[in-house]
């Protein structure tokens, strides 16, 4: 049973104050979520900007379409920096996502660091390394190509 770290850094050409009021509404997950992994938000009355506590549910469908209940809190919100999530309810054994930005002179470095877990013990593991890791390669990759196109 192994516990995974995945990396991934982007700068984009925007002021922090447009990356960040883009990033913390929780309405433009579904906009950086491929298609392919059928994302809906199913919480109801989401405010416009997160808040630490703040309880976010969603049904996705990574694998042959097959609906998974996903339940993420929001434990930090430092305005303009960072913010994390934390899954409770949902497919890995452990979830902790930390979004944090650094502003330059011409632009925003967003690092996305993901610790995660996967159920099952070895077999998890298994499907880590045939499946898990590049389905989360992708997912950012695709965040990657929406968020350059957003913010030329």
């Amino acid at each position: 049973m192994a516990f995974y770290q995945l990396e991934k850094n982007l700068f984009i050409n925007a002021g922090i104050d447009e990356l960040w009021d883009f990033i913390s509404s929780p309405s433009n997950l579904k906009e950086i979520t491929p298609d392919h992994m059928g994302f809906d938000i199913t919480s109801k009355n989401l405010p416009e900007k997160m808040y630490p506590g703040m309880i976010i549910s969603y049904k996705v469908r990574p694998l042959l379409g097959i609906p998974l209940l996903w339940v993420t809190e929001i434990t930090h919100v430092f305005d303009k920096q960072f913010f994390i999530d934390e899954q409770r309810i949902g497919p890995y054994t452990l979830w902790h996502h930390q979004h944090i930005l650094k502003p330059y002179e011409n632009g925003v470095m967003m690092t996305d660091i993901v610790s995660y877990k996967p159920p099952f013990g070895f077999f998890g593991d298994i499907a880590n390394w045939f499946f898990i890791k590049k389905q989360l390669n992708s997912i950012f990759d695709y965040r990657e190509k929406v968020l350059r196109n957003k913010f030329k």
